[in-house]
């Protein structure tokens, strides 16, 4: 499958790289929340990090303030996008 041309793929791509070096990023929590959906799309997502939603939003929180809640939103929409199309596209 090649990821980089489906919506998102940026996000997936440095979230897998990010877990596999076992740092905790927005985009690794992404992936981490999302695993189920990925590996049904075909993804290898072997670790996830625990309490992946929680770790998310209070990083958005910190980050993005008030915003914090449209941006988790507006970031999980864009991984269920890639994982849509990862689908169709396998």
């Amino acid at each position: 499958m090649v990821t980089a041309r489906l919506p998102g793929a940026e996000l997936i791509d440095a979230g897998l790289a990010d877990l596999a070096m076992g740092r905790v990023t927005i985009e690794s929590l992404l992936v981490s929340i999302a695993a189920p959906g990925l590996r049904d799309a075909g993804l290898a997502i072997d670790k996830t990090l625990p309490d992946a939603e929680l770790q998310l939003y209070a990083l958005l929180s910190a980050r993005d303030g008030a915003a914090a809640h449209s941006r988790y939103n507006a970031l999980l929409r864009r991984v269920a996008s890639f994982r849509r199309a990862a689908q169709c596209a396998r």
